[in-house]
């Protein structure tokens, strides 16, 4: 389970989420708004041009899909103004195999995450705060300190053998920033080995780290949107659209493991995992809890991964637009989300034309007046959002109303979905 972290803390290390410039994507025509129990094509929102769309019709081949192993290295950069107190190994560590396990619980053995790191530190050629790294790193100093680590780093790495890139940054060094780690996406793209290297993980952390923050960064690199949000003033709750219900929300969330509708995206559930509720009457449908699945064990078990996709629904969607469906999923205290605070149904709302950091998903809150889970969650007024077993409840300004029924015997959940009833 993870160490509670304090929520004061929670706010202040959510500012590491953050990407920079987008790579656009291809605009693709939209499908029809319903169709029968068999078909989830019609459901899948078309991918727009905004920065790590959640259309998902296409993929954009721009990414590396981890629909495969892929293989990451971790480039460690130091600096002749400090002296290193940490090792290579030490840093390693700090993220693997948490991360690599991560992805294989998410995935249910589907995606494997290779780290090769180098064993020793690769100098820069000129002093940490020289680069003025922040959080909102100036398009300057950010392509300088990127052009030095690559100049310092080619002639000791073949980067054409590797999908994933981590620059490594001394913790220690006095022009380091925590508050800086992100994916850097370019537009222009710097070529070594023969290889375009279209976006780098610049990883600035303490020793030891934020937990799953690498795992964040590593979403960013498959396409996946920022969904916390951003206060324009920097001040107030960074966790208010999806609380602790996806990584890419909050690395500290109690329930991190991804999205029914990422994990569709990125090609995790097979279509006939996920139904297209039609609209024309009230569906009844059984949803296989997210982390389910013969052989997946709860996050920290021993015994090593032996993983089970299950041959139930996991997700269900009901479109409510030309670019908006409504998304139901079964979670609880299971595998990546083993300090879950509440388990039921979950209900959000997708936007396919949302840009990573607007709102792109919005869980939809069942207990609009109660919290839960104050001194663990990273939102507690969404900690208890889930629907549970007998419960009802109607999506505001949907007419949408949803009726959890109860359990099978093998865990699986009963629901009614009904539009405008």
């Amino acid at each position: 389970m993870p160490r509670p972290f304090p929520r004061a803390r929670l706010r202040s290390t959510a500012a590491v989420f953050t990407t920079m410039s987008a790579l656009a994507a291809t605009s693709l025509g939209a499908g029809p708004s319903a169709a029968g129990p068999d078909s989830a094509a019609p459901c899948a929102l078309t991918r727009t041009d905004a920065h790590h769309s959640e259309g998902l019709d296409t993929w954009n081949a721009a990414y590396p899909r981890p629909a495969r192993s892929l293989d990451a290295v971790m480039v460690f950069l130091s600096f002749p103004d400090s002296h290193p107190l940490t090792t290579p190994q030490e840093l390693t560590a700090d993220h693997f195999p948490a991360t690599t396990r991560f992805f294989e619980r998410a995935s249910y053995g589907r995606f494997t995450l290779r780290p090769h790191p180098l064993g020793h530190w690769i100098q820069m050629p000129r002093p940490s705060t020289a680069y003025d790294i922040q959080r909102d790193w100036s398009p300057e100093h950010r392509a300088a300190y990127l052009r030095d680590a690559l100049s310092v780093t080619d002639p000791q790495v073949d980067f054409s053998d590797y999908d994933v890139v981590y620059f490594v940054a001394d913790p220690d060094a006095p022009g380091v920033d925590s508050d800086a780690t992100k994916v850097v996406n370019l537009t222009s793209p710097l070529r070594a080995d023969g290889t375009d290297l279209r976006r780098i993980v610049t990883v600035f952390e303490q020793h030891p780290p934020d937990r799953l923050v690498l795992a964040h960064e590593t979403g960013h690199v498959f396409d996946l949107p920022d969904l916390y949000h951003r206060p324009t003033d920097g001040k107030g709750d960074w966790d208010t659209h999806v609380g602790d219900w996806d990584l890419m929300g909050s690395q500290f969330g109690l329930a991190p493991d991804l999205f029914a509708w990422h994990k569709w995206k990125l090609g995790w559930l097979d279509p006939r995992q996920v139904r297209c509720v039609q609209d024309a009457g009230p569906a009844r449908l059984t949803l296989e809890p997210l982390a389910a699945g013969p052989g997946v064990p709860a996050a920290g078990a021993a015994g090593g991964p032996a993983f089970g996709l299950g041959r139930g629904t996991k997700l269900a969607v009901l479109r409510t637009g030309p670019d908006s469906v409504l998304a139901f999923e079964a979670r609880g205290p299971v595998g990546n989300d083993v300090a879950a605070c509440r388990q039921g149904v979950l209900v959000y709302r997708v936007r396919g034309g949302a840009q990573s950091g607007g709102g792109p998903i919005e869980v939809i809150d069942a207990h609009p007046r109660t919290d839960a889970c104050w001194e663990d969650s990273v939102y507690p007024p969404l900690a208890d959002a889930p629907i549970g077993i007998g419960e009802s409840f109607t999506v505001p300004g949907e007419g949408v109303r949803v009726k959890v029924e109860g359990r099978t015997a093998s865990g699986a959940w009963t629901v009614k979905i009904a539009v405008g009833r």
